[in-house]
């Protein structure tokens, strides 16, 4: 593999770790307020 490519798959998987923490974290406070007022209504 040449330089070019390792630099351009290091670039590729930096975008993909900034995109999915972009959906991530809030999908991820999402559920956790879910799961929160569901508890709450039924516990």
């Amino acid at each position: 593999m040449s330089t070019a490519n390792t630099s351009a798959a290091k670039q590729s998987t930096g975008r993909l770790t900034v995109a999915w923490a972009l959906v991530g974290v809030p999908l991820a406070y999402g559920v956790y307020e879910t799961l929160t007022r569901v508890t709450a209504l039924f516990g």
